[in-house]
């Protein structure tokens, strides 16, 4: 899987995935940008709690007729110095519908230990190379 991220001046990006669909991402104005997207770390938030509500929904496909309302709030405590890191993440699911806690809370438990690749990915290894002026740079 790859995504396209391309500088749009100031502190504003485009990303394209292999899906197709624009995101845009910009600074807000404190750290030099203009607001024109959503920011990093406001994306990461926000690619948990749709990776693991798309589990959610998958494991309850039996029971989504009974559901009225799902909503997730994702709420994250970040460090006070640079990097500003999150130290932590949590995740409310509001739902509202004639289902079982039981089946939901077996259905977050799930998705968070064996199928959000997404918060499984928060303990990847990231790794960096540079392609200066067409020629790829060394250490």
């Amino acid at each position: 899987m790859k995504v396209h991220t391309k500088w749009q001046g100031q502190r504003a990006f485009t990303a394209v995935g292999d899906s197709g669909y624009e995101i845009k991402m910009d600074a807000t104005e404190a750290y030099g940008g203009e607001g024109n997207g959503v920011t990093p770390t406001e994306m990461l938030l926000a690619s948990v709690a749709g990776c693991i509500g798309i589990d959610v929904t998958m494991i309850l496909r039996p029971h989504l007729d009974s559901i009225e309302k799902l909503e997730i709030e994702t709420d994250g405590t970040r460090k006070e110095e640079l990097p500003k890191g999150f130290t932590s993440i949590h995740i409310t699911f509001k739902i509202d519908g004639d289902i079982d806690s039981k089946k939901i809370w077996r259905a977050i438990d799930l998705g968070k230990e064996k199928y959000c690749a997404v918060s499984d990915s928060l303990k990847a290894t990231v790794s960096f190379s540079l392609i200066l002026n067409g020629e790829e740079q060394q250490r």
